[in-house]
């Protein structure tokens, strides 16, 4: 029984180190050796990656699917998870490895159950083999470093001439690199002619000395660069400005905008103030206090200027949104206060209307002595004017148009109050 679970356990392990060798990390046990493994290309373009953290330490199990490591690259950083079940036997790279190469051995794994004290450590193959090309790319080199240096020396040994240029300019970088790259003296140097601006050294100018691009490419990108330095603005021509249309005088008065005038009316009602008069007179003999005319308009002005219908006006953008939103009943003001204050013609002089100054009766010397009984002071009359209970007292506003009724009803109010109820303005 034994036996045939070896056997069984045997094939098992063949048939899956075909996949496990392209995985690059599955464990086996063949010939008591544990297997390498490598960093894995996490995508097409991947070269190699850093190891952030390992999630599994050296002799601990794992099954499938645990996360072993996780790699970063310069574009993510991924989890590597195992797909089989086994020991991490070694760890080759630890956390925070950089710049581990995608192949390359970073840990040594066995199969679950096996012993991993009793098996060997598999030699880095990948490290054989850059030894076996690096020994076989070594002998080439030798053989082609010589023909390498001949086009120097062939070049350095057949100058074009007896000439020798002095660079004002300092050398760029990658034309300095490129000298000490190939080897070449400073007096050769010289007599590479510069092609730049100026007469300044190009790399172009290196690689034509060098015969690895034409050596008339760099002469004819300077001509080009000549031609091209001055903006020729021979052919160009300055556009002239097109007059504007000229407009007659009149069609543009016709055009401005035209200010909107407003027309003003006069409202006036005829009001009689005989009311006002007895309420004066009467306020006088009683109180022996006098109030003009003047404080009962000015009183019942403040009292009709109250709760007056709003302006008739063309309704603004806001208002007729309202108006479609059904609104306008709810926001619509009921009343607002005037600032109206009449004109009045035909006003008795303030003269005629003044408390008359009491006379006083000179008094002699005998009549003090003689004590004559005091009589009792008259009380003083107020004189009023001859019609002007007549209806000749007539009160005038001027209003703008759209306030007509407005101020209609404003002359109505004082009307009503100084004809029929003058008295409640005293109190």
């Amino acid at each position: 029984m034994a036996s045939l679970t070896a056997a069984c356990r045997a094939s098992a392990r063949a048939v899956t180190s075909r996949s496990a060798i392209a995985r690059g990390f599955t464990t086996s046990t063949r010939c008591l050796a544990a297997q390498n493994f490598t960093m894995p290309a996490l995508s097409p373009t991947m070269t190699e990656g850093n190891i952030a953290t390992w999630k599994v330490k050296e002799g601990e199990a794992f099954s499938a699917g645990d996360v072993l490591l996780e790699i970063e690259t310069d574009k993510a950083s991924m989890d590597v998870e195992a797909q089989d079940d086994g020991i991490m036997v070694k760890i080759m790279a630890g956390d925070g490895s950089k710049a581990v190469q995608v192949g390359s051995r970073i840990g040594v794994i066995a199969e679950a159950g096996d012993d991993i004290n009793s098996l060997e450590i598999p030699a880095d193959e990948q490290a054989k083999e850059q030894s076996k090309e690096q020994s076989s790319a070594q002998a080439p080199k030798e053989s082609t470093a010589p023909s390498e240096s001949n086009p120097v020396e062939k070049k350095s040994a057949k100058p074009t001439g007896n000439d020798t240029y002095e660079h004002k300019y300092p050398l760029l970088p990658s034309v300095g690199h490129l000298i000490k790259e190939k080897g070449i003296s400073e007096a050769d140097v010289k007599k590479i002619k510069g092609t730049g601006p100026h007469g300044r050294l190009l790399k172009g100018d290196i690689l034509a000395y060098l015969g690895s691009i034409n050596p008339e490419t760099p002469a004819a990108n300077e001509v080009n660069f000549n031609n091209l330095f001055h903006l020729d603005l021979s052919n160009i021509k300055v556009a002239t400005k097109p007059a504007p249309p000229s407009k007659p005088v009149e069609e543009a008065k016709a055009e401005a905008p035209k200010a909107p005038v407003v027309e003003n009316l006069e409202v006036s009602i005829p009001i009689t103030l005989s009311k006002v008069v007895e309420v004066q007179t009467r306020i006088h003999e009683t109180l022996g206090v006098f109030l003009p005319i003047s404080t009962f308009v000015g009183r019942a002005a403040e009292v009709a200027n109250d709760d007056l219908p709003p302006t008739k006006r063309a309704p603004t953008a806001n208002e007729l949104f309202d108006q479609v939103l059904g609104l306008d009943k709810i926001k619509a003001a009921k009343g607002s206060r005037g600032v109206y204050l009449p004109q009045i013609s035909a006003v008795p002089p303030t003269s005629l209307l003044t408390p008359p100054s009491p006379t006083r009766k000179q008094t002699d010397i005998i009549d003090i002595l003689a004590a004559p009984k005091k009589s009792a002071p008259k009380p003083a009359t107020i004189q009023t004017v001859p019609g002007l209970s007549s209806g000749a007292n007539v009160f005038t506003l001027v209003v703008p148009k759209a306030e007509e009724e407005r101020a209609q009803i404003f002359l109505e109010r004082c009307k009503v109050i100084l004809e029929e109820e003058p008295g409640r303005l005293v109190l």
